[in-house]
């Protein structure tokens, strides 16, 4: 590890108390490079009893920029291959780049396929501080609950071809903005079943 490496933010899933921090080599914006990307050569790595395949960032569709502040979901398939079933909780990230989240943790049976990202994202990268376009590459750690940390560079693709009907992350996509008259802060919700009250004849100036 060189004197360049930072700490990189790990979301842990929902169920941990406090979630750990990993360190990795060369991270920062310098890490995150532009090089094209064809989807047909798969990402394919094999460590510690994990097999990940299939790995990718979500990106914008193509021709566009999926904004700062937008999110882009991670979408793989793990083969846990060991003798004893897993669990990934974490994804760390640089946090230059956008804060980690992880919804909950991804079950690993016994030599079973796993495909996280379908059919809704729960791991991903929140509150982009950088637009992406596709064809960059992102340096990621996977951590997984016995296996350990897991260290890959995982490309970004655009939202086309066999990719353009996945779903993209909650958060980059927003939603209707509430009316102020809609909003009930302060107030209690009225009964329905209540007795209305009676209403004050009206009067005229005179008193009649």
């Amino acid at each position: 590890m060189t004197r360049n490496s930072r700490h990189w933010a790990i979301a842990a899933a929902a169920f941990l108390a406090a979630a750990p921090v990993l360190t990795g080599c060369g991270a920062g914006f310098d890490a995150i490079t532009n090089k094209p990307y064809a989807p047909t050569e798969a990402l394919h790595v094999e460590a510690k009893g994990i097999s990940v395949s299939q790995a990718f960032f979500l990106g914008p569709d193509s021709g566009s920029k999926l904004a700062e502040g937008g999110a882009t979901p991670l979408y793989l398939s793990l083969v846990n291959t060991n003798k004893d079933a897993d669990q990934l909780v974490g994804l760390g990230v640089d946090p230059a780049l956008g804060t980690a989240k992880v919804v909950s943790p991804v079950n690993l049976p016994i030599q079973q396929r796993v495909n996280v990202g379908k059919p809704t994202p729960t791991i991903m990268i929140d509150g982009l501080k950088k637009a992406l376009s596709g064809g960059e590459s992102i340096p990621v750690q996977l951590q997984f609950a016995r296996a350990g940390v897991i260290s890959l560079t995982v490309p970004v693709i655009t939202r086309s071809r066999e990719f353009a009907d996945l779903p993209q992350a909650p958060a980059s996509t927003a939603g209707p903005t509430p009316s102020p008259s809609a909003t009930t802060t302060g107030a209690a919700p009225a009964d329905p079943t209540a007795p209305a009250e009676p209403t004050a004849p009206a009067t005229d100036e005179h008193g009649h």
